[in-house]
């Protein structure tokens, strides 16, 4: 499903104009990305929570030069599904 889908099901669901629509899913992503680039985790109770996972220093190798680098730590954005979706989602596939 891509953004377009999803205007599209909130707008045929709801009786609002795509455009209104589409404004209001575009802020809240952006508003996802700002809080998490402020080192904030977005919590939504019953769908999950966005958080930032520290990614440890590592050593990799760079195979075509044989040579090896370091890696510092950083953060990485993820999502964490709330208990209730994630039991919905596996009794709902088969």
């Amino acid at each position: 499903m891509t953004k377009a889908d999803i205007v599209n099901e909130i707008a045929k669901s709801t009786g609002l104009e795509k455009i209104v629509v589409q404004k209001v899913v575009e802020n809240f992503m952006d508003n996802v990305k700002s809080s998490l680039i402020q080192n904030n985790n977005v919590y939504l109770r019953g769908f999950g929570s966005f958080i930032l996972k520290k990614r440890a220093k590592k050593t990799a190798r760079n195979i075509s030069k044989n040579t090896t680098l370091v890696i510092p730590e950083h953060y990485i954005p993820a999502f964490k599904p709330a208990k209730i979706f994630m039991d919905k989602v596996k009794n709902s596939v088969k």
